[in-house]
């Protein structure tokens, strides 16, 4: 993870440098083309008088050509210099390829690796495979030290972790439409999946593939047959079908002019909503003999359509039906990539420090790691008094006068089988708080 993190800190600092580079050289071309302009002026100014060359002219000329000179020597001159940081981020991007290769590549029974790495020494030796490797495996101590960042104990065993794990990848792959392969995983794992569990992947990719195709019959079928559903999620879905398919025929040219507007009496249910968006589209036809491509009308046959109908597509199907628009994998992967350098660092504080205590409870962390609000996915509270976050043992507590704490906090408050409230001056039975679920 150091390794990554080292060329992602060179890939920055080349960047920054394109950056200021670019703005350099753009802000001194720029006064260079002014400073140019001046001159070539002056000496227009003269030749049309009819006057001969001045001293002082001359000498403004010569300073020119040097100045020119100088510009393009300072900027060859940085641009040498981008060019070797380029470099090191190539020799740091080989030195994590070649311990990628180290550990993946070759098991370590079988082969030894000596030399130095840094000098570009490197030999490989076959060995048999009773015989000890002279180094150990670096494929080993990278998965050590993943794997030794979360204990065993959040597992309830073995087996259940590896049949999540396939789950997850099952999921992925049907959410990805590649039916085969979750098949054929199924199979080899006797990992046995319902066909309910398959039937809405099924159906979303048989579908998503048809508007790929831009064929928009089998999403429209869906639509209108979910449409009360889809209304209730306040929905767009069916009404930009029907205007994409609105926008087709205009498209076809005038021969599709009636057929345009009888297809354009399936807004009349969505008038109240889209009014605009229709008003738009009915007076596009106007425009239809000349052609909407050089109309104000134009931008209705922008292939972006599809893209943005392929994703409301998604996005309101997976919410229909109960499932994420992005598969549970593909999630934890990203989370991970974010999170694991933090643990990681985190545990060799710990280890350092002694304090395994620390980090005791299976489903928390001893630290608040930021994901971005893209993994925002449910409502967090922090206790007031205790500045914590509830979890399923420490849950938020409505008392009876309104206000929420945790209920380690209405623990800590109580006093004589009484419990004042710390916000208000109400005195209430502790039993009578209520557990709250966000």
């Amino acid at each position: 993870m150091e390794q990554c993190a080292s060329v992602e800190r060179e890939v920055d600092k080349v960047l920054q440098k394109f950056l200021t580079y670019g703005q350099h050289c753009e802000q001194s071309l720029e006064e260079l083309l002014h400073y140019v302009g001046q001159l070539r002026a002056e000496l227009a100014n003269a030749a049309l008088q009819g006057t001969p060359l001045s001293a002082t002219l001359s000498l403004v000329m010569s300073q020119c050509c040097r100045k020119i000179k100088d510009t393009v020597q300072k900027l060859a001159s940085d641009h040498k210099d981008i060019h070797s940081s380029v470099s090191r981020v190539g020799k740091a991007i080989d030195r994590v390829s070649l311990r990628a290769s180290l550990g993946w590549g070759w098991g370590c029974p079988g082969a030894s690796v000596s030399g130095s790495v840094g000098g570009g020494k490197v030999s490989v030796s076959s060995t048999d495979a009773e015989s000890p490797s002279p180094v150990s495996c670096p494929r080993q101590n990278f998965d050590s030290e993943i794997c030794g960042v979360v204990s065993d104990a959040v597992w309830d065993s073995r087996e259940k972790q590896q049949q999540i794990l396939q789950m997850a990848i099952v999921e992925h792959l049907y959410q990805q439409g590649m039916l085969s392969v979750a098949e054929e995983l199924c199979q080899e794992s006797t990992l046995n999946v319902d066909l309910d569990f398959k039937q809405p992947f099924l159906e979303l990719n048989r579908i998503l593939e048809a508007l790929h195709e831009q064929d928009l019959g089998p999403a429209l079928e869906w639509a209108i047959s979910h449409r009360q559903r889809l209304l209730e999620l306040n929905s767009s879905l069916e009404f930009k079908l029907h205007r994409l398919h609105f926008i087709r025929l205009l498209a076809s040219g005038p021969e599709k002019q009636l057929e345009a507007l009888s297809y354009a009496r399936h807004f009349q249910p969505f008038a109240r909503l889209h009014q605009r968006e229709i008003q738009v589209m009915m007076g596009s036809l106007v425009y239809l003999r000349l052609g909407l491509e050089k109309s104000p009308y134009c931008h209705l046959l922008d292939n972006s359509h599809w893209a943005e109908i392929c994703e409301t597509f998604t996005r309101d199907a997976c919410s229909l039906l109960g499932l994420s628009v992005e598969s549970p994998l593909s999630v934890s992967f990203a989370s991970g990539c974010v999170a694991l350098p933090v643990l990681m660092n985190i545990k060799a504080v710990i280890e350092q420090r002694q304090c395994t205590g620390v980090w005791s409870h299976k489903d928390e962390l001893p630290i608040e790691i930021e994901l971005g609000m893209k993994c925002w996915y449910h409502s967090v509270f922090a206790c007031p008094i205790l500045r914590q976050q509830t979890s399923d043992s420490n849950p938020p507590i409505k008392l009876i006068c309104g206000h929420v704490i945790s209920r380690d906090a209405l623990n800590k408050l109580i006093n004589g089988g009484k419990l004042k409230c710390p916000y208000c001056p109400m005195e209430q039975n502790p039993a009578d708080g209520k557990r709250i679920i966000f």
